[in-house]
């Protein structure tokens, strides 16, 4: 196994705070994974005629299949399981790991042993104010996260914030 110190980081927010665009920044610095929970339900749906749109129909048609296959096999959480110990025997040093429903946070923390953190991501602009109109992404703060960081800075300066933080988990 790989010892260099690594960092696993269970990463939410609602839609359009900046959760992608700090993940990217933090990985021009460090080698970075990144997976989603939502990852094998979206290669269902696809296969099903969902063609990509991020619309809240289809936000809503998401949410309710990947429950679906949560309550029926736990299919997202043994998909990130199984990410996690990839990246552990990758040369990564931080692992991304986006979740949105509480439950389905606290399955993947309990299933790796709590070798991890929570993150939930905060940004006070209209777009994220609203409803979603779907539990998993009108619910993301129903959950004890370990951190908060609140992205309301220049993007140039949230960038650099954000990456100098997670850097200082890695020492």
């Amino acid at each position: 196994m790989n010892t260099t110190k690594k960092l696993t980081v269970v990463i939410n927010g609602k839609g359009g705070v900046g959760k992608d665009t700090l993940c990217d920044a933090v990985a021009l610095h460090l080698p970075t994974c990144n997976i989603s929970s939502i990852t094998p339900i979206k290669e269902i749906a696809r296969t099903f005629g969902w063609n990509g749109e991020k619309d809240l129909r289809s936000r809503r048609f998401l949410a309710k299949l990947k429950r679906v296959f949560s309550e029926y096999n736990d299919l997202p959480n043994r998909y990130l399981i199984e990410q996690y110990h990839a990246f552990l025997e990758s040369d990564s040093r931080i692992l991304f790991v986006h979740i949105r429903e509480a439950d389905q946070i606290q399955a993947f923390v309990d299933g790796i042993g709590g070798d991890c953190i929570t993150l939930l991501i905060r940004r006070d602009i209209p777009e994220v104010a609203g409803s979603y109109g779907n539990h998993a992404d009108d619910d993301v703060e129903n959950y004890p996260y370990d951190y908060t960081f609140d992205n309301n800075r220049p993007l140039e300066q949230a960038s650099a914030a954000f990456v100098e933080w997670i850097t200082s988990l890695l020492a």
